[in-house]
């Protein structure tokens, strides 16, 4: 069984790491399936998703906005007007139909309204009157409806005000003594840092992971499996050197994977937002064009280098331990959800960066890039995170390297 060499000084070592990651960058070049998980899905398969999904969805909202809402009246025989109005509304599609609630259910209508017995006698009289709206909570069309009806009736509303008021000699403008307008007073970083600002760093932590994925898996578990590990462990090369390659090539995948998503999102976001503001290729008037703040885009690369030094050493690691890829696998598959789960919770509203957020690894640099994004910089915190990842991403390429120095766990059958 091989031994190691005595360690050499520290500039053999650094010659020798150098060495061993050249030998394993070509090796991995030379790898379709290692290119393709770096370079062409986050560069080409992930924009072509999200331009495709993010087309379908604005063609299926402005169809649904597009189409009269199916809707279904409930009683109303004494109130023939406002039904004949409800009809008449393009906005509305009047169905029968004897159930309503599981019509509403399995989505063949929208919504539906329970005009009250005698409603068109009540607002004659001046009595109160409740008219009941019936939808699916959450669901898009169902929601579209019944927001429709709800302007319907609070249009019928105020002209019935309005009516009385005239009749008693009254100004229409004495309901409304004032009028309230919203105008946006954050800059477009602020805008446009809040759209994306939670989505782009779950992406980014996700594909920085799945990107030193295969390589660390192969680079270890891979050549356990090929026979070619113990022919690397018969050079005159010490194991620390060994390891320390290896870990380089991991992360440059993962850096790689990270810098190949991050400039085709960031094509995607500009060609994405150029489709849907339309051939003007203005905003709306008096809302401000979403925009990154450059600056934060730099943050947010500098602090996700740690991360992907922490991704590299913990899935080198845990691959080592295993004999095969397909036990790799096994080992490596749950770690996703170890990273998703934080990720997911910085996209949460109400979840702010503080000092104890600011020690809890991918939970931290979701929350922290979310506020460079929108050109607010909390530098206290953002040291810290720094420093925490960086403490957390040596602990785990120093528990790397100790693991390959066991024999146990190179030459396990």
């Amino acid at each position: 069984m091989p031994t190691e060499p005595t360690p050499p000084r520290t500039g053999r070592l650094w010659r020798n790491t150098l060495t061993i990651y050249a030998k394993e960058l070509r090796d991995a070049l030379r790898d379709r399936r290692t290119l393709i998980s770096m370079i062409v899905v986050p560069t080409l398969v992930m924009p072509v998703i999200m331009l495709v999904a993010g087309t379908v969805a604005t063609r299926i909202v402005r169809k649904a906005q597009a189409e009269a809402s199916p809707i279904a009246i409930l009683a109303g025989a004494d109130s023939a007007a406002v039904v004949a109005e409800l009809r008449a509304d393009s906005r509305f599609r009047v169905v029968e139909t004897p159930d309503y609630r599981g019509a509403i259910a399995d989505k063949r209508i929208r919504a539906a309204v329970a005009i009250p017995a005698g409603f068109e006698g009540a607002l004659a009289r001046g009595e109160p009157a409740t008219v009941t709206l019936y939808h699916y909570e959450s669901e898009l069309r169902s929601g579209m409806g019944v927001g429709a009806l709800e302007d319907f009736f609070r249009q019928l509303r105020d002209r019935t005000v309005e009516r009385r008021l005239v009749a008693q000699g009254l100004p229409a403008a004495l309901v409304r003594p004032f009028a309230v307008k919203r105008e946006n007073v954050a800059p477009p970083e602020k805008v446009g840092g809040n759209l994306v600002g939670g989505f782009i760093p779950y992406l980014i932590i996700l594909l920085c992971f799945a990107g030193a994925m295969y390589p660390a898996m192969d680079l270890t578990a891979g050549e356990k499996e090929r026979g070619t590990l113990e022919t690397l462990l018969c050079s005159p090369v010490p194991r620390t050197a060994i390891v320390l390659g290896k870990f380089l090539t991991v992360l440059t995948a993962s850096l790689t994977t990270m810098l190949c998503s991050f400039l085709s999102m960031a094509g995607s976001f500009v060609v994405g937002t150029r489709m849907l503001l339309g051939p003007g290729g203005a905003a709306l008037p008096g809302h401000a064009m979403p925009a990154i703040d450059p600056l934060g885009v730099a943050g947010v690369v500098a602090l996700i280098v740690p991360v992907a030094v922490l991704f590299s050493a913990l899935l080198l690691g845990l691959s080592l331990l295993a004999r095969t890829m397909k036990e790799a696998q096994s080992y490596v598959s749950p770690l996703v959800l170890v990273i998703i789960l934080p990720a997911m919770m910085g996209m949460l509203p109400g979840v702010e960066l503080d000092a104890k957020l600011a020690l809890v690894p991918i939970l931290n640099l979701s929350l922290a890039c979310k506020e460079m994004l929108s050109g607010v910089w909390h530098w206290h915190y953002i040291a810290l995170i720094f420093a925490s990842t960086v403490v957390y991403a040596a602990a785990a390429l120093a528990g790397a390297v100790a693991l390959f120095r066991r024999e146990a766990v190179l030459f396990r059958t």
